[in-house]
């Protein structure tokens, strides 16, 4: 990615006393674009997806000298929160370069939100489900392992990882193999129906229904790991404490970590830096716990 900062036009003079005549004004990005910009400079970024509403990026981080014709490296794909209004894609970059270095190949996802293109969650969800097509068919590109795609995502988008382990209507339309293999979640909208969170967000209650996790937990599920906070007022922590005690009893594994004194977005690296580290080593060790990660022989035992 060739990004520049724009440059001054002008300097001001360095005696003071004598006025400023500026002859063009040259106005700056805003500071969350240049902000993302930066971030981003380090990804190469792929068009996953031609949506009706325009092209749709994924940002990839390799791990070190990764080389796509040998490597079947792990993948762990990462959806930014935003209650499916905004876009956040360098949420997730720091989870990012810390899954790079252990050996994945990760990405954060740009999918449809509302303010940007108005949709709703349907069609998050249909991009959602276009990243894992375009991660099996193009792994041999990439030098990933098709069979080790991992979902992550947080508050909405933890919402679009989860649906797609879980909604028949994934399954049915692309085959069982096209859902991850594991998920780990931080703040997650499980529940979508009018007893939960978001379902003002779709085009009928129905479908809100229709489209909640909740209503399709079931045996056979992948591994779930998720972090949430007890005083989280954007989704309460007993929909998910609710929500992991009934996939975990249908023979799924499932782990739910509870973070006191917390809220919403609890596990940023910008907003808590302790509670990242807690969050990003205890994923780690769940990934390398399935096999997915090689053990790091530099982490402590968690």
């Amino acid at each position: 990615m060739d990004i520049q900062a724009p440059g001054m036009k002008n300097q001001f003079p360095s005696d003071a006393s004598h006025p400023v005549v500026i002859d063009q004004l040259v106005k700056a990005p805003p500071i969350g674009e240049a902000r993302e910009r930066e971030l981003l400079k380090d990804a190469h970024s792929f068009i996953y997806f031609t949506s009706p509403h325009g092209a749709l990026p994924a940002h990839f981080f390799f791990p070190h000298e990764h080389n796509p014709l040998t490597a079947r490296a792990p993948a762990i794909v990462f959806f930014h929160g935003g209650l499916w209004d905004s876009s956040m894609p360098t949420q997730f970059i720091p989870h990012c370069h810390h899954f790079a270095a252990r050996g994945a190949v990760t990405l954060a996802v740009e999918y449809r939100v509302r303010s940007k293109h108005q949709t709703s969650p349907l069609e998050a969800l249909e991009d959602a489900a276009m990243v894992m097509i375009f991660l099996r068919k193009n792994a041999p590109i990439l030098g990933l392992d098709p069979d080790r795609i991992v979902f992550a995502g947080a508050g909405s988008g933890a919402y679009l990882a989860l649906a797609c382990a879980t909604l028949p209507e994934i399954g049915a339309a692309s085959g069982d193999h096209f859902r991850p293999c594991a998920l780990f979640l931080f703040s997650a909208i499980v529940n979508t129906t009018r007893k939960g969170i978001g379902a003002d967000r779709f085009p009928s209650e129905q479908e809100a229904r229709r489209y909640s996790p909740s209503e399709h937990v079931r045996k056979g599920l992948p591994p779930l790991l998720a972090f949430h906070a007890r005083d989280d007022r954007v989704v309460p922590f007993e929909h998910v404490a609710k929500f992991t005690k009934k996939y975990a009893r249908k023979k799924n594994r499932c782990e739910l970590l509870d973070f006191q004194n917390a809220g919403h977005t609890f596990f940023n690296y910008n907003s808590h830096e302790r509670n990242y580290e807690i969050t990003i080593r205890a994923a780690d060790y769940f990934l390398v716990n399935l096999g997915l990660l090689d053990p790091d022989p530099l982490a402590e035992d968690f």
